[in-house]
């Protein structure tokens, strides 16, 4: 019996010809030959190291392919929750819903850690089924607006962490909300009219005008401030008139 027909070229002799592809050892090959070999402590640990770092770069490549997959598959958030001034935004559960079965199906979960110092600190851990993991931490102060308690002040800035450390995690866009102004310091409230006319006062008294002021803070008159925003305002006619002053100096 032979290993070829008429016309037909030998099968056997054709797969010897092919080259035979040169695998690069990993790390790990490298370690277990070193251990067979009996090789030095100082060469183990030398290989050791340098296969953590193997996989570390390994994981993390998987973690960002992961993402980058995932996110082709997030559906857009619905801003189904009502915040304040009756304005809809996108609560926890709501993202939640739309990032978990894409992050799921490609090895991806998220977890939190909170602090409480003088604010509240909130970490979201975004982690890869292989080992690799990134953090991306927020912080604020404990939401007063309204008629909350000490506990639901806590509560209500934790969820407006979580959810926006989450959505930073993972590098969405993020959407239009205001369900949060009492974490950012902003309860809705304008300033007193006493404090407009203080205002008023320290622009035309330094030199400035009351117009270019209320455009530079992106508001219609000086009235319609946010009271969170006040002290910033006062400093930012000051800082206006220190410039003014150097630029006469000069």
């Amino acid at each position: 019996m032979t290993d070829k027909t008429d016309g037909e070229p030998n099968m056997t002799e054709h797969i010897r010809s092919m080259p035979i592809p040169i695998v690069a050892p990993t790390p790990l090959d490298m370690l277990n030959r070193a251990l067979a070999s009996g090789a030095s402590m100082e060469l183990v640990e030398r290989l050791m190291a340098l296969h953590e770092r193997y996989e570390a770069t390994q994981a993390r490549k998987a973690f960002d392919a992961a993402i980058a997959a995932a996110k082709l598959e997030i559906k857009p958030v619905l801003k189904t929750a009502v915040g304040h001034n009756a304005k809809k935004y996108a609560d926890f559960a709501g993202i939640a819903r739309a990032v978990d079965p894409a992050l799921g199906k490609h090895g991806l979960y998220y977890r939190f850690r909170t602090r409480q110092e003088e604010r509240i600190v909130v970490t979201c851990v975004l982690s890869h089924r292989d080992g690799h993991s990134e953090e991306n931490t927020l912080s604020g102060p404990p939401d007063t607006s309204g008629a909350k308690n000490a506990i639901q002040s806590i509560g209500s800035t934790l969820t407006y962490l979580q959810r926006y450390s989450l959505v930073q995690a993972l590098g969405l866009a993020a959407a239009d909300d205001d369900d949060g102004n009492g974490a950012n310091g902003d309860t809705g409230e304008t300033v007193t009219a006493e404090q407009a006319d203080d205002l008023a006062d320290a622009i035309t008294g330094t030199g400035g005008n009351i117009a270019k002021f209320c455009a530079f803070m992106k508001i219609a008159t000086l009235a319609d401030l946010p009271a969170a925003r006040y002290d910033a305002a006062m400093t930012a006619v000051h800082r206006a008139a220190e410039a003014r002053k150097r630029e006469a100096n000069k």
